[in-house]
Formats: C-alpha cells, sequence, structure tokens
C-alpha cells in the first residue's frame, strides 16, 4: 500500500503526542477519581475517533485527559512547601521516561568493486612496463655518473703533471747563470692548477663538518628517544589512572527502595497503592496531615495542619512585596444621557 508509511508516521506523531500530553502529567480516564463516568471523556472520545472526516476532532482528545497530580491545601486554599508524602517503590519504576532521541546517522560502508581478471591484468602489465622503465632510468644514469667521474680523474691527473712541470720550470728559472729555453719558464701557472689544492683541502673541510653534524644528529636523536619514552611511561600511568577512575564510576549504585514527594508531586495510578503519609519527614514530625485519610492517594488532598502557631512556607507567597493587592475602587456614580 503506498499510503502505508504516512499513515505509520500519523499514528506514530498521534502516540508521541499523547503520552507528552501536559508535560507527561497527564493521562486518559473516562472515570473519576471516585470511579464515575465522565460524560465529557466519553463524548471528546467519540469525537476523536471521526477524525478521519474532520481532522481537527483530533483536539477533542484533550477532554479525555486528567491530570496525575496530587497536590496539599490548606483550608485558605494555599500549597505549603513542606508537606511531603512517601512513595514505597524505586524512583526509576515511575519515573518520567526519556525523551526520544532521533536515530544517529550510520556511516555507510563502501562496497567493495569487482574488479575483472582482465583489468587486473592490464594493471599488472602496465606496473611491470613502468617499473622497467625505471630501471632502464636508473642504469643510465649510474652511465653518466661513471663516465663524469672517468673524465673528472683523467682531467686531475693532468693538472697534477702540469703543475709539476711548471713548479721545475720555476725553479730552474730562479737559479742564477742558467738560461732556458722554450716558454715554460716565462709561463705563470694557471689558477685552475692552483685551485685543485684548495679544492682538496675544502673537501676535507666539508668533510669533516658533516661527520661532526651526524654526531649531533645522532645525540639529538637519542635524547628524543629517552624524552618521548619518559613521556610514554607517565601518558600510560595517566591513562591507567583515568581508567580505574571510569571503572569506579560505571560501577552501579544500589537504587533507593523508597522516595519522599514534596508538595505538588507527580502520581501515576499504578503509584497510588505504594503511596502513603509518613509522620515523620527528614527526622521532624510531619506539620500537615490529609483531613481524609482514606483511598484517596491522588488529586487535591485538604490539609490539617498541626501547628497552626508556626509561620506557613506558601508557594506563590515569595512572590508578592509583603502587601496583599487591593481591588481596584468601583467607579464613581455618572447619569447615562443619550447626549453622551
Amino acid at each position: 500500500d503506498k499510503h502505508e508509511d504516512p499513515m505509520t508516521r500519523f499514528g506514530a506523531i498521534l502516540a508521541n503526542g499523547i503520552m507528552d500530553a501536559g508535560g507527561r502529567n497527564l493521562s486518559a480516564s473516562f472515570f473519576s477519581k471516585s470511579g464515575v463516568l465522565r460524560p465529557g471523556a466519553a463524548i471528546g472520545f467519540c469525537l476523536f475517533a471521526q477524525m478521519w472526516y474532520w481532522f481537527p476532532l483530533i483536539h477533542m482528545f484533550s477532554l479525555v485527559l486528567t491530570p496525575n497530580a496530587l497536590v496539599g491545601l490548606t483550608e485558605k486554599l494555599k500549597m505549603p512547601k513542606n508537606f511531603a508524602v512517601k512513595s514505597g517503590a524505586r524512583p526509576s519504576l515511575f519515573a518520567y521516561p526519556e525523551p526520544l532521541q532521533p536515530p544517529k546517522k550510520e556511516e555507510q560502508v563502501k562496497a567493495a568493486t569487482a574488479v575483472l581478471s582482465t583489468t587486473a591484468k592490464a594493471k599488472a602489465l602496465k606496473e611491470k612496463k613502468e617499473k622497467e622503465s625505471e630501471l632502464k632510468k636508473a642504469a643510465a644514469t649510474d652511465a653518466d655518473m661513471e663516465d663524469k667521474a672517468s673524465a673528472t680523474d683523467i682531467a686531475s691527473a693532468k693538472g697534477g703533471d702540469a703543475v709539476s712541470v711548471a713548479g721545475t720550470a720555476v725553479s730552474v728559472a730562479a737559479t742564477p747563470g742558467t738560461t732556458v729555453v722554450g716558454s715554460i719558464a716565462t709561463e705563470s701557472v694557471a689558477a685552475s692548477d692552483l685551485g685543485s689544492e684548495h679544492m682538496e683541502v675544502d673537501e676535507q673541510a666539508a668533510a669533516a663538518a658533516a661527520a661532526a653534524s651526524a654526531s649531533k644528529e645522532a645525540a639529538k636523536a637519542s635524547e628524543d628517544k629517552g624524552e618521548a619514552e619518559g613521556s610514554g611511561d607517565k601518558e600510560g600511568e595517566k591513562k591507567a589512572g583515568e581508567a580505574v577512575e571510569s571503572a569506579e564510576a560505571k560501577e552501579p549504585k544500589a537504587e533507593p527502595t523508597e522516595e519522599i514527594l514534596h508538595n505538588p508531586c507527580r502520581v501515576l495510578k499504578a503509584q497510588m497503592q505504594h503511596i502513603s503519609f509518613p509522620a515523620e519527614v527528614d527526622g521532624q514530625p510531619a506539620r500537615y496531615t490529609p483531613v481524609l485519610r482514606g483511598e484517596r492517594r491522588m488529586g487535591f488532598l485538604l490539609l490539617q495542619d498541626n501547628r497552626p502557631d508556626e509561620a506557613e512556607e506558601l508557594f506563590l507567597d515569595d512572590e508578592k512585596d509583603g502587601e496583599e493587592e487591593k481591588e481596584p475602587d468601583p467607579p464613581a456614580a455618572f447619569e447615562w444621557t443619550d447626549d453622551a
């Protein structure tokens, strides 16, 4: 049925509205507290049942609702603060139900896509070709590096021979009474030949600096490792302490078997059999006792004050400034005329 989903939603909304009526302090009942049939409740429910013909009839269901409350009143119809009753049942048995929460959206796990055998073969062939091309590039790079290194060695050897010949020529030319034929004595030593010795010294200094920096980095790495181990130990101890605290917090506490309800309070029909009026509250004699001590455990209770000489603590009196509001004076007498 294509209307099944909307009808289900509509019924769920109505059910939640009936359950939450009056802040969850109302219940549907055809009978009064004394067991007499309530005509208004019966008529209201009949109209509510015809809501499919006219939707505003849904509101007639409010005629069926009755308050689940116990309110104690004095002879002046005031609500005292220090009136209490005892419920001989576990508090969770008649507590307010928790409000409904929207469902959490679950993360959808992506399903594994089917891979064809031809696709897997093509992918493997492509990866093989890429690896072969990388190996060829690496081999070519190594060959180029070897050619450059051999060329550098030959050039350095030739440079050393030239420097030695030039040095011999210079020493011969510097000897008095000798004659040197050729341009070897007159030619100056090339700057590149002299620079080869400086390059060797610079390389040695760079190697020493690299070794020193490597030793410093190793020492720093060992220090960082020691600090990480120390912090890891501290974090482990902290987590262990938190786990112990959480385990202690999760231990269920024993629920009391009774509770004291203060005026005014919420009392359900099933809870009425557990309600009693204690003679003492918090170690002190009860000041107010109900006039009717019969089966009445819900609704309004008329109370008797056992200590009328003491000042009363009443609700709504704290909002007043100390003086009762006076009614306004009636208007002055006047005579009505048509001209007015």
